[in-house]
């Protein structure tokens, strides 16, 4: 049975000002990773990475610590929804860091006050109203989702890892279930770093086994490592 893995990466480093480098949590989840994969005897045939610091690095350290050596594919269509263009045709006002950091940090929850924040954005980006304003339309970034959802499938090999961001896991498993497509995101805001979601890749085509799935960090001492953002 040929399996894939789609590997949600670490946390990122939020209140920097370049998120796409992983925080110390965020390497830590990746090496726990790699160790409970290891310790399952996980191996996989081929790895496959999204665009950004923060999917590889991911893969580096997940890797790592399973003591597996693989090169690495890198696909655009595993990339994230560009935030910082989400946020700036939303809000103008705070399309710089130094602005947005500003806003935030009058929250007493800046976390909660930015997923709301980009939860707007998203929703504005998805109406189709604004399709002229962005460099990628919604349309535009489910197709290359796809695209790259096909190119994996198509790899004759037993097991396959990919790791990406939350968007595209949610267009995958949004389009697995057949849900509403306006309702994709909803589907990504609980996604944990470095969370598991598991795709069976059959003859009849690709269908959901688990998702979001954090095993290699249920243990109550390890809570401090669960996160969303």
């Amino acid at each position: 049975m040929r399996n894939l893995l789609l590997i949600r990466h670490g946390q990122a480093s939020f209140r920097a000002a370049d998120y796409d480098r992983l925080s110390k949590i965020g390497e830590e989840q990746s090496r726990r990773l790699g160790a409970w994969l290891a310790a399952c005897g996980a191996v996989p045939d081929l790895v496959a990475i999204g665009p950004r610091q923060r999917h590889e690095r991911t893969a580096e350290e997940c890797l790592r610590a399973a003591n597996i050596e693989r090169p690495l594919l890198k696909l655009d269509g595993l990339d994230e929804v560009d935030h910082e263009e989400l946020l700036a045709r939303l809000r103008p006002d705070v399309a710089s860091y130094e602005t947005l950091r500003a806003e935030l940090k009058q929250s007493p929850d800046p976390q909660r006050a930015f997923q709301q924040l980009f939860a707007s954005a998203v929703t504005r980006w998805i109406s189709g109203e604004h399709d002229d304003q962005y460099t990628t339309t919604w349309p535009q970034f489910r197709s290359n989702v796809q695209q790259a959802m096909k190119v994996l499938a198509q790899h004759e090999v037993k097991a396959i890892w990919a790791f990406t961001s939350g968007g595209p896991i949610a267009v995958i498993a949004n389009s697995l279930l057949e849900a509403p497509v306006a309702q994709t995101f909803m589907l990504s805001w609980s996604l944990v770093n470095t969370s598991l979601t598991r795709l069976r890749l059959g003859k009849q085509g690709p269908s959901l086994v688990t998702y979001n799935a954090w095993p290699h960090l249920e243990r109550s001492e390890d809570q401090h490592l669960v996160t969303l953002r």
